[in-house]
């Protein structure tokens, strides 16, 4: 069965098309990608992204009308992609200064913001306050002290929601749950806490309360969490307005909703995620006659995690009889961090072998030695051979080229015969590998290109070895 799936030639994206031997990612040849611009090398879809905000448009901002959407923007933040998701009419959650000044810097309006983050330094609170943001969202009691002294100075009023710890199990890896009452994050909503929350907030004239928000966990393929989690925060809402009279003028659901990453599985529309938390809502209003909140959410992942794929090169193959055949790619965790962090699985093609290369001049001027043309003659050859026969499958691991034994990108993945030079794609790359690459080993970040229904353009550049000294003294 295993091997049986492993064959199966339907593409796991919507936007890879498959013409003989060529692979097109959202229309663009990918093995021009990778000769053009070297690998590893991030590709993203323009196209994918948008249908993704229209997606969301159709089934909560328009469906639900007063509703926001708020782009979360660690999972990949790029001056372009912001660009894109202002033009698609989101707002944008931050979790840092520097994330704060990028989306500034791409245009985004500071009152479409929100600022979050646990330990949020003095200049970072001063940056968002004095910039106007739209919210912050609180994650301690010290932290609605030091905004208010902040606001005071800077003479203005600052919106906030308190993040709060429902206490919910995600069922997701324990670096990517954020719900539970043992949480880094939140508030917790013990009467004893509630109670300091409301004497900091009437303590503080310039720190205005607008709601709650709360964050269960990410990669999350059902929404048993998100419902459990609302129907705590909910009758929290009711106690804030009842027993100390603060209303609940907005609730923010946060993010977590799932996507594809193997082709076995199975990420549920976001209307499954929505429609049941709204009308949870709208009860909730009904039932406790109270005003019905602004709605909103944040996602991530969801918007830009299908959109982009990862190309590698083949640098060796190594078999250990009996145990294992390693593909060594010449890139790894410090582009894709997400498997030796959590374990992360990935699905993996060859989108073009070591003998079907896109030629050019400067290539073949490169590549005249007697040598190497003997071999891109003889791969040619034994490629023609077997070009009536079915592609023979070898299981196999992929295997990153840092100087960690963890680096490990995808584990017992099928490949057709694999081959030095050959180029994969690693899909479903697009969030929490940019944002999350470092130079570990001393290696520069790849580039990125973004792609638009058959055109692409370089969105980031690839560093050099100058870039990696260029701060030091």
């Amino acid at each position: 069965m295993e091997m049986e799936e492993a064959m199966k030639d339907t593409p796991f994206s919507p936007a890879i098309l498959i013409d003989g031997s060529k692979c097109y990612f959202d229309g663009v040849d990918l093995r021009y990608l990778a000769h053009e611009f070297g690998t590893p090398l991030y590709v993203m879809s323009e196209t994918i992204i948008r249908e993704r905000c229209e997606e969301l448009r159709s089934a909560f901002l328009c469906r639900y009308p007063g509703t926001r959407a708020y782009y979360a923007s660690k999972a990949l933040q790029t001056l372009d992609v912001l660009k894109i998701i202002k033009e698609e009419g989101l707002g944008v959650d931050v979790v840092s200064g520097g994330e704060l000044h990028a989306a500034l810097n791409a245009g985004v309006t500071p009152s479409d913001i929100i600022f979050h983050g646990n330990a949020k330094t003095d200049e970072e609170l001063h940056y968002a306050i004095s910039s106007k943001v739209g919210r912050i969202a609180v994650d301690n009691i010290e932290e609605i002290f030091r905004i208010e002294e902040e606001a005071d100075r800077l003479s203005r009023d600052q919106r906030v929601i308190l993040r709060v710890s429902p206490g919910v199990d995600s069922h997701t890896h324990r670096f990517i749950s954020t719900g539970s009452l043992d949480s880094k994050f939140g508030l917790p909503i013990e009467h004893s806490e509630v109670e300091r929350y409301v004497k900091a907030l009437a303590l503080c004239p310039h720190v205005e309360f607008s709601g709650l928000h709360f964050h269960v966990g990410s990669q999350l393929l059902e929404n048993t969490s998100h419902l459990a989690a609302l129907e705590i925060v909910l009758n929290f809402a009711a106690k804030l307005s009842k027993e100390f009279g603060l209303q609940v003028k907005e609730i923010n659901f946060g993010g977590g909703f799932g996507i594809r990453y193997l082709p076995s599985d199975r990420a549920p529309a976001l209307l499954d995620f929505i429609d049941p938390m709204m009308s949870m809502v709208k009860e909730w209003s009904r039932k406790e006659n109270l005003p019905m909140p602004v709605c909103a959410i944040e996602p991530g992942r969801w918007i830009v995690g299908e959109a982009g794929i990862t190309l590698y090169k083949v640098i060796a193959v190594k078999e250990i009889p009996g145990v294992r055949t390693y593909v060594s790619v010449d890139g790894g965790m410090g582009d894709n961090i997400r498997p030796a962090l959590y374990d992360a699985r990935y699905h993996v093609e060859t989108v073009s072998q070591a003998c079907a290369m896109v030629p050019c001049e400067k290539e073949k001027e490169e590549n005249s030695s007697k040598e190497e043309v003997l071999r891109e003659r003889d791969a040619e050859k034994a490629l023609s051979m077997d070009s009536n026969r079915e592609p023979i499958l070898r299981k196999v691991t992929i295997a990153g080229r840092y100087c960690e034994s963890g680096d490990i990108i995808a584990e017992d993945v099928f490949l057709p015969d694999p081959k030095p030079l050959d180029i994969l794609a690693v899909y479903s790359t697009g969030a929490y590998c940019f944002s999350m690459s470092s130079n570990y080993n001393r290696v520069p970040r790849p580039a990125m290109v973004i792609t638009k229904s058959g055109d692409y353009r370089l969105s980031v550049r690839r560093e050099t070895y100058d870039d990696l000294l260029r701060r030091e003294i």
